[in-house]
């Protein structure tokens, strides 16, 4: 289990950085959102302690589950391509989905261990030179576990962190040769 001591750690001066746990029990302040593409939480001087620690997870409450397809004609198309640039799947999504809520839902092989908190690489995927310029630059947390990717390239980005949006459409997604997740070889996440 060499893999999951540096994500333990990782996880655990994010969460002291942030000072997360102390703010659900001292005075209410702004709290601010550890995933990268998220705007800050509220304030929590209406809520209990307990509700308080709702805080600790890594995303909101709505962001949880499925997208939903658009209706034919009416999305941004995403071109996903095998490791070897070979055609893989086209599908239409919705602007401000992120890849790797995109990929589950159209059983794409993207693993996404961690469920979209920013704590592994196994939803990593290379984008096209142009895409990648395209999107803001990546945050510290996306920076470490890139780190950690198999295959990482220039234009390597973690899926869920990347949100479509119009001026997308027609992109090229390829997925990697390998991942690396020790936590449970050959696991394949499912649908929320």
């Amino acid at each position: 289990m060499v893999w999951a001591t540096p994500v333990a750690l990782h996880a655990f001066k994010s969460v002291a950085r942030r000072s997360l746990f102390q703010s659900a029990f001292t005075a209410p302040r702004t709290l601010p959102a550890i995933s990268c593409n998220l705007e800050p939480l509220a304030s929590t001087s209406s809520k209990s302690p307990l509700q308080a620690i709702r805080f600790f997870s890594s995303t909101p409450l709505q962001l949880h589950g499925g997208i939903t397809r658009p209706e034919p004609g009416t999305g941004v198309k995403i071109h996903f391509q095998a490791p070897d640039g070979s055609p893989l799947k086209t599908v239409e999504v919705n602007e401000g989905d992120d890849l790797l809520s995109i990929a589950h839902e159209y059983d794409i092989d993207l693993e996404g261990a961690c469920e979209g908190s920013i704590a592994c690489s196994t939803c990593h995927v290379i984008l096209e030179p142009d895409v990648y310029d395209s999107l803001e630059e990546p945050c510290d947390d996306e920076n470490d576990m890139l780190d950690l990717a198999f295959g990482l390239t220039d234009t390597s980005r973690l899926g869920c962190q990347v949100k479509v949006s119009k001026e997308q459409d027609g992109m090229k997604v390829q997925l990697p040769s390998a991942t690396r997740n020790m936590y449970v070889d050959g696991h394949k996440a499912g649908h929320h």
